[in-house]
Parts: structure tokens; C-alpha cells; sequence
């Protein structure tokens, strides 16, 4: 099949089915699991159409429905397969099989291949889009696919353990590694580089945070790049966006443009897609639920509540980058304030951490939708309006991108210790002051607080948002 497929397991999926599936005596065993789906149309970068699931759910099987279990084989009774597709049935997922391979690597044999038809067929005589298994091998191997009819499975080509770390088990990469990464696998080791070659990034907003990310992302060797920006250069702008030349304002640039120039001129293997758009753009879907990874560089509040949530639906990890800089005066201190967050499913999201404005989101809307209405408020007092120019300096949006560009460095490599990625860092250039804070979910968050939506993927209306 031309379709590619992902497979994405949440970290507290993943840990759920090693205690259950993994047993001392080394005997195989086995679990039900439910999975969101996204299905993308066409891979902005390759162009074919783009499976994605996403753990929602894990489902034990009743001990009393276990049959017989050994080094080499599991049964297990389908009673608990009949609800389990009901299930996802009515809850608008796909159902999935689980089980081991303790003493082996991960793969499908073929008592598994037979087995699998058998219960794809009856999946999809219940109406059900797809089955889905997983088989877990030794040494944190996974292999995965995905049934599209009772004689026709995909085997996934990518699939990916995402929380505080984010472990890619299974890529589509070769092992060749360009010169000019050599000195990466230095530090990182010999694995590093390939995964970084086959991440797919989104960057959200391509001004000053965004362009040094940009930059940073690609000597880093990231494979596949997409900018995302709806605004033109201009002459204030010049002052820290990366590549931007005075000759792109005479000629009214899109920024995402100037961003892919600079790439393509680098010619250092990265593929590169620009959109000039916002965010939440219903053409920009395909590209955002592609991404492994997405930066929010963007000030714009409307257009974090939509990242906000596509983290939690699609679990693709969002790391959001905000700057506030304010001068001395009236013999006040300057104050100077970095912040890095990373929003995923399990951790708190940018509502309950404090960062989205609402009612500046909700202004942003009105004056992105109707602008006459907007205009009309702001005469009356009713919205606040653009407000004055904030103050920007390139070398501390550049810091703020490469304390970014680290955090997704510590997630795939874990080199400031065993924790992973922090929910929130923040930086006082001017204290010479670094720390890291963190909150939990509010347990009635309509995002992070509901374990409902996360993983969902696609849904009708999208994101869950109506209007």
C-alpha cells in the first residue's frame, strides 16, 4: 500500500503495557488497546497519503479469559474482543491487539498473521475502521500495524513513545550519516543523527524566535521542515529575523519565504515546506497532525489555544517559546523574561500553566474574523486593541530559540538527566537567573484535566472546537 502509518504510544500507555504484558517467567502475554486516528490526506513533504493512531486507551484482558500462555505462544478467549469493538465503535476509535515476544525481537509471525485476519475480519464485519496490533519484543523493541481490510496490513514505518522523553523505536532512516553531523554522534552517539534526519517539525510563527529556531533546527540536521507564518517583513523586523535582507522589505517578503530561502541556500539535506497562513487555517491540518514535533513561536494567543489543543488530541508535543522585555525607566529594574514550555499529554497545558490570555485570544478572533466589529469595540473601549510595538533584541530571542531547540535536545537524548523535558522553564537575562516551574493539570481543564480527549485524533467538529 502507498499509505504510510504512524504509530504514536503515550508514555503512560507504554508503561501500563509493560507491567501488564512483561512476566518474570518470561512467558508471552497479551492486552487490548484503543487508538485515535488521524488520517492525512497528503504528506506536505512526500505527498502520499498518512496514516497516524495514537494510544488512547489500555484495556486489560479478564484473567478469566486468559487461556494458555508460554515462552512461545498466548490464547485468550475473544469474548472480551466483542465489547472491546464495541467499544471503539461507539466511542469513534479503532481497537487494538497487544501482546509479547519476551525472548525475541518484534515481529509478526505466522500464527500472528493468520490469527489477526481472523479478528480483522469480524472487526470489520462490526463496521470498525481498521485493527490495529502491537507486538513487543525484547530490549524495548516494538513492531506495529494496522489491518485496512481482512487481507490487507500496513506494518508502520515510524513508531514513536512520547512523554517527557520522546523515544523514536522504529524509523524509516538508513544509517548513513552526512559529514557534516559527525561531530553530533561525538557527544550524542551513532543513533542521534538518523533519528534527527527523519523528524518532521512544524515552526509556528517565523519571526525572531521562530527564524533562530528555524536556524538551529536545520544545522541540527532535522530532515523535514514546515514555517508557518501569515506575516510580510518589515523594516522593525530586520533587527533580529534570521536571513532577512533590507532588499526583502522593498520587495514585501512573506517570512516563511525568507526563512525557506536561507534553508534551501544552506543545501544541507533539509526538505522545507512554507505556508503564509495562520495556524488555524483548516488548510494547514495535514501539515500540523504530519509533525512529530511543533515550536510555538508565535505571540499570537488565538493561535496557541489551537496548538494547545492539537498536543492533547493528536499527542504531538509542543514546545512553546514566549519573550517579555521591558525597559528601565523611573528608576525601575529592567525586566527581561524568557519562557520555554512543553505541552504534552500528562503534563499541564498553557491554560493551566498561565500562559494563554483569554480574552486575548478571543479579541484576536474578532479582529482576525470581523474586523469592522473589532474596530467598532476598540472605539468604544470594549477590546484593547494592538497597543504599542513590545521590545525585541536578537541575541535574546536567539537565546530563548536555542533554550528551545536544547528542551527537544533533552528529550531525545535525556543529557540534563532521567526526567526528561520540563513543563516549564524560565529565564531572567536580567538577574543572570535560570529556573524551572511546574504546575499540575486543573483537574476541571476542558484540555489537560480530561483524559477523554486526549489522543482522540480526528473528531468532527475539529479540535473538538465548534465556531
Amino acid at each position: 500500500m502507498k499509505v504510510e502509518l504512524d504509530i504514536v504510544l503515550l508514555e503512560p500507555h507504554a508503561a501500563t503495557l509493560r507491567e501488564l504484558l512483561y512476566r518474570a517467567n518470561g512467558f508471552e502475554a497479551a492486552a487490548y488497546i484503543l487508538f485515535g486516528k488521524a488520517e492525512i490526506a497528503s504528506d506536505p513533504w512526500s505527498g502520499q497519503a498518512r496514516t497516524r493512531l495514537i494510544s488512547h486507551e489500555v484495556i486489560p484482558i479478564a484473567a478469566d479469559e486468559m487461556a494458555s500462555s508460554s515462552s512461545m505462544h498466548v490464547t485468550w478467549s475473544t469474548k472480551g474482543f466483542m465489547k472491546l469493538l464495541g467499544l471503539a465503535q461507539h466511542r469513534g476509535l479503532v481497537a487494538g491487539l497487544v501482546h509479547t515476544h519476551p525472548n525475541a525481537e518484534a515481529f509478526f509471525s505466522d500464527q500472528d498473521n493468520r490469527n489477526e485476519a481472523e479478528l480483522a475480519r469480524t472487526a470489520f464485519n462490526k463496521d470498525r475502521l481498521g485493527l490495529a496490533s502491537l507486538v513487543f519484543g525484547h530490549d524495548n523493541a516494538i513492531a506495529g500495524r494496522l489491518w485496512f481490510s481482512p487481507a490487507v496490513a500496513k506494518e508502520a514505518s515510524s513508531i514513536s513513545v512520547i512523554g517527557s522523553k520522546i523515544s523514536i523505536l522504529t524509523t524509516r532512516h538508513n544509517n548513513i550519516e552526512p559529514a557534516f553531523l559527525a561531530r553530533q554522534s561525538l557527544l550524542f552517539g551513532p543513533g542521534f543523527n538518523p533519528i534527527i534526519r527523519e523528524l518532521r517539525i512544524g515552526i509556528i510563527g517565523c519571526g525572531g524566535t521562530g527564524s533562530a529556531v528555524a536556524s538551529l533546527l536545520t544545522r541540527l540536521g532535522v530532515g523535514y521542515l514546515a514555517l508557518i507564518d501569515n506575516d510580510t517583513i518589515d523594516t522593525t523586523n530586520l533587527n533580529r529575523v534570521h536571513g532577512a535582507r533590507t532588499s526583502d522589505v522593498l520587495s514585501d517578503q512573506a517570512k516563511v519565504d525568507i526563512l525557506a530561502r536561507e534553508i534551501d541556500a544552506a543545501d544541507l539535506g533539509t526538505q522545507v515546506v512554507a505556508r503564509k497562513s495562520w495556524v488555524g487555517d483548516a488548510s494547514l491540518r495535514d501539515l500540523l497532525r504530519s509533525c512529530d514535533v511543533l515550536f510555538g513561536c508565535t505571540d499570537d494567543h488565538q493561535g496557541r489555544l489551537t496548538l494547545n489543543r492539537l498536543a492533547y488530541y493528536y499527542g504531538i508535543p509542543v514546545i512553546d517559546v514566549g519573550l517579555r522585555m521591558r525597559s528601565a525607566r523611573n528608576d525601575a529594574d529592567y525586566d527581561m523574561i524568557g519562557r520555554v514550555s512543553t505541552i504534552r499529554p500528562g503534563g499541564p497545558c498553557l491554560m493551566c500553566l498561565g500562559v494563554v490570555n483569554i480574552q486575548r485570544a478571543v479579541e484576536e478572533g474578532l479582529r482576525r474574523n470581523d474586523p469592522v466589529e473589532f474596530d467598532r469595540r476598540k472605539a468604544e473601549a470594549y477590546v484593547d486593541g494592538g497597543g504599542n510595538p513590545a521590545p525585541a533584541v536578537v541575541t535574546f530571542t536567539t537565546s530563548i530559540a536555542c533554550m528551545a531547540v536544547d528542551e527537544l535536545i533533552q528529550g531525545l537524548t535525556g543529557f540534563r538527566g532521567d526526567a526528561g523535558m520540563t513543563h516549564n522553564r524560565i529565564r531572567r537575562f536580567d538577574r543572570v537567573e535560570d529556573r524551572a516551574t511546574t504546575c499540575q493539570p486543573i483537574p476541571s481543564c476542558p484540555v489537560c484535566g480530561n483524559e477523554a480527549t486526549w489522543s482522540r485524533g480526528d473528531v468532527n467538529p475539529f479540535l473538538g472546537v465548534i465556531g
